[in-house]
């Protein structure tokens, strides 16, 4: 099999393929003057077992379209089989109509990246699980669970925890860590969003008075419901707040608004490449991710199961 990487977590690409003891293939992914984008692979390809990694995250619309090219130009040199390694899938919060006359975008860019010649697909906790029907090939959807529970068991295990979903919607995600942490118990912020990008927390479902609060989803963006969620959790007598989240998209001042919440620590994984601020902040601390998706990449090229990496 061969690893090849995109612009969009370059770092990622490489510890995949140091951890499955291969060289990334000899691929250049560049841009014309005026920003169209170009890949030509420098290393013959034919018959063989190609995994393309890519996170569609900011800017988007380029990581996605470099995947799109990247893809194409593998199935037009003859790969056997095309896996789109994509550890965050931008686009995938638009996967239903949210109102009248709006795309379901998710469905869109599964189409794409079908039609550009992907066999399969493997991705990193899909915002919603039912996007691994939007696509008509084999999907994974690995889970980050295993490697935060590692981590909260090696740093706040002597602790009395409490898991908290920072929504009703995220309650299967935290029920499931929380199966991981010796069936921790479980708390839920009930909050009500006015409109996007703001929300506002009304109340703490669960005793949370002296307890250290983990916090855990899939996504934090601009960070106002997670910094909202903790000072509710603060403010309802927890002893400390640490959040847990899969994909650091972090836009606009969420770095700085962050830093000035009652979190402890927001602690994220390497699916989207940390920008300078977030490697300067110390209060943001990230996970590697790559162990897991190397290993997945093995057991799909060996054709051996996926899932029992979570059992």
């Amino acid at each position: 099999m061969k690893i090849m990487a995109g612009n969009s977590n370059l770092p990622l690409a490489r510890a995949i393929a140091s951890y499955l003891e291969l060289p990334l293939t000899d691929a250049s992914v560049r841009r014309f003057a005026d920003e169209e984008v170009f890949v030509e692979i420098h290393e013959n390809v034919r018959g063989e077992d190609v995994f393309v990694v890519q996170s569609t995250s900011f800017p988007t619309n380029d990581n996605l379209m470099e995947l799109l090219i990247c893809i194409d130009a593998l199935r037009r040199a003859s790969a056997k089989r095309i896996t789109a390694v994509v550890p965050y899938f931008g686009y995938a919060r638009q996967d239903r109509k949210s109102g009248s006359r709006t795309p379901i975008s998710a469905k869109l860019v599964a189409n794409l990246m079908t039609q550009a010649g992907a066999d399969r697909v493997l991705a990193v906790d899909l915002h919603a699980g039912q996007i691994q029907g939007f696509f008509d090939i084999p999907t994974d959807n690995l889970y980050a669970a295993p490697v935060m529970a590692a981590d909260i068991q090696a740093r706040y295990g002597d602790q009395s925890l409490m898991v908290v979903s920072p929504d009703v919607g995220g309650v299967v995600r935290a029920r499931a860590l929380a199966k991981r942490l010796d069936n921790a118990p479980l708390a839920i912020v009930d909050k009500r969003r006015d409109k996007p990008g703001q929300s506002e927390v009304m109340n703490i479902i669960g005793d949370v008075k002296g307890r250290a609060c983990i916090l855990i989803d899939d996504i934090i963006d601009s960070g106002g419901t997670l910094c909202n969620a903790a000072e509710a959790l603060m403010a309802s007598g927890a002893a400390s707040v640490t959040a847990y989240l899969t994909h650091g998209v972090l836009s606009g001042a969420a770095v700085a608004r962050v830093s000035n919440s009652a979190l402890k620590e927001l602690v994220i994984t390497d699916t989207i490449m940390a920008t300078e601020a977030t490697k300067e902040s110390d209060r943001i601390r990230v996970l590697t991710i790559a162990p897991l998706i190397g290993e997945a990449i093995r057991r799909i090229a060996d054709e051996s199961s996926v899932s029992s990496l979570f059992d």
